[in-house]
């Protein structure tokens, strides 16, 4: 073969390799310098602010299920929970009557399956279904927007109907079966109108 035909067809082949190599090369030169700073950590620190917040959650027919709302919400970026201002939960459930949870302040952790009430907090369910309208307060709530369940270790006042008692180390409050639990020295009066309907 002739020596002189190898060389130049070698040619294009050398050009090739050194255009890629001159472009990895300018590629390099150009590619901005890595970020040695260490990622910043989160902090307790706010993120954003709503203000006349609501969010629903739907059933599986599209019907609200849960419904939360606040006057002001400040959202923080470490731990993903917020600080409400005049915080209320509702749940409607069919066949059922309203249940609503309201405080002066709370907080809501980052996927609103948790809800705390502070000062002055209250549960309502409205009368109906064969139920007299029952009211609870308390200093706190913990509600379980999942598991439709609202606790509190504080004490308590309790007033269904005509009936009212107080429990000095807290309830448990379960909307599914509608069944009350009192805990600690419990005390009350059952008025004879509410002696024989549910919980």
């Amino acid at each position: 073969m002739n020596p002189k035909f190898q060389l130049t067809s070698l040619i294009p082949v050398v050009a090739i390799a050194v255009l890629a190599a001159l472009t990895w090369w300018l590629l390099e030169a150009t590619r901005p310098a890595p970020d040695n700073q260490p990622e910043r950590p989160l902090t307790h620190t706010p993120d954003y602010f709503a203000d006349n917040f609501s969010v629903s959650e739907l059933d599986q027919s599209g019907s609200t299920q849960y419904r939360l709302t606040a006057t002001h919400l400040v959202h923080y970026e470490d731990d993903q929970n917020s600080d409400l201002t005049l915080p209320a939960v509702r749940a409607f459930q069919p066949g059922k009557p309203v249940v609503t949870a309201t405080g002066l302040r709370g907080t809501v952790n980052g996927d609103a399956s948790i809800v705390d009430l502070y000062d002055h907090a209250r549960i309502v369910r409205d009368a109906g279904f064969g139920d007299p309208r029952m009211q609870a307060d308390s200093e706190h709530f913990h509600v379980l927007v999942n598991d439709d369940v609202i606790l509190t270790e504080k004490p308590v006042k309790l007033q269904r109907g005509q009936s009212i008692a107080t429990a000095t180390n807290g309830m448990n409050y379960n909307n599914v079966t509608r069944v009350i639990k009192l805990y600690g020295n419990v005390r009350g009066t059952i008025a004879p109108a509410d002696s024989g309907g549910s919980s």
